[in-house]
């Protein structure tokens, strides 16, 4: 299991290297909510997305000789520009398979960053055995998008932020929601929030298609869904849950909310016209999860994270014409 200790060496890590995202507030949002909401925007982090927390706190912690040959990820955009953008600050090679149908945006700022990007098909393909390969071909590193002690870890960070600032501002949170797609950034930032708030309640927000969580859940172990499911949550679409993942979310969460692909487009539209952000389908789900009402949050103090904004500019502008 990931400490707490293993999430405040990797704040100490990063604390010249990712933003200390700030907690925000807004009237529309709090009116909706019939409460307080805090929103963290790991949206405003460097690439765009929370995933530079782990990539980086993973790459620093490798040997010269581990990074000699370079690393090799898979990821459906953030996790790749992460790791893309880590491997550029500390001179390692980055190599990550990414599908074919990634936003463009994901894929042209993983290759100006310097990540090679190799394709594969999302829905016939195997990421993380192309990803083996490769990496057993030229004795390279690999670096997981979530089920590893020190991408969650990294991750974790989020959690410290957010329970510290909270804290300062005087509004404990009751619970707080937060994006699941492997499970990575749930699990670490809930070893976090518990080290600070021992009674705050903790959800996960999937996709109502890429539910697996909520499924694993359900019967007590990890299972896989359909690969006739589909989301355009594309950086949520993960089949299963982590191994290590699960292991602690299941201990620390108090249960996994879903919503829909129209929730979360309402939600990125609520987004950019009252809070002023750009917000990613995936990054969006803990908003649409209030929005829609899936957690009851009158007279609660209820956080959240928008993990990410990187969406591409038409279908950005496809939601925001589409009627509210």
């Amino acid at each position: 299991m990931v400490s707490i200790k293993d999430i405040e060496e990797a704040a100490e890590r990063l604390s010249s290297i990712s933003i200390r995202t700030p907690l925000l507030q807004n009237f529309e949002l709090d009116e909706a909510a019939g409460g307080k909401v805090l929103i963290k925007p790991e949206c405003l982090q460097i690439t765009g997305s929370f995933k530079i927390r782990g990539a980086y706190n993973r790459l620093r912690q490798m040997s010269p000789e581990q990074a000699s040959n370079g690393v090799v990820a898979w990821s459906s955009g953030n996790h790749a520009q992460g790791v893309a953008a880590a491997g550029a600050m500390l001179g390692i090679g980055t190599t990550i398979v990414m599908p074919d149908d990634a936003p463009r945006a994901k894929l042209a700022n993983t290759r100006q960053l310097g990540g090679e990007v190799v394709l594969y098909d999302r829905y016939t393909g195997d990421r993380e055995a192309i990803a083996k390969k490769i990496a057993a071909e030229r004795d390279a590193a690999l670096v997981p998008s979530y089920d590893h002690e020190h991408i969650i870890a990294g991750q974790g960070t989020i959690g410290l932020e957010l329970a510290d600032d909270a804290l300062e501002l005087g509004l404990t949170p009751d619970q707080v929601l937060i994006p699941c797609g492997g499970g990575g950034l749930s699990s670490g930032t809930a070893v976090a929030l518990k080290s600070r708030l021992p009674n705050v309640e903790i959800y996960a927000v999937e996709p109502a298609d890429f539910d697996d969580t909520a499924r694993s859940f359900a019967i007590g172990r990890r299972v896989r869904i359909a690969e006739s499911a589909r989301s355009i949550c594309d950086a949520l679409q993960t089949p299963m849950p982590g191994e290590l993942t699960f292991a602690i979310n299941r201990k620390l969460l108090n249960a996994v909310l879903t919503v829909s692909d129209d929730e979360v487009r309402a939600a990125i539209r609520f987004a950019f016209k009252n809070l002023k952000l750009v917000v990613e389908p995936g990054g969006a789900v803990a908003l649409a999860a209030i929005l829609s009402g899936k957690l009851a949050t009158a007279g609660k103090t209820t956080a959240i994270v928008l993990s990410g904004g990187n969406i591409d500019l038409d279908l950005f502008a496809e939601i925001q014409a589409e009627p509210n």
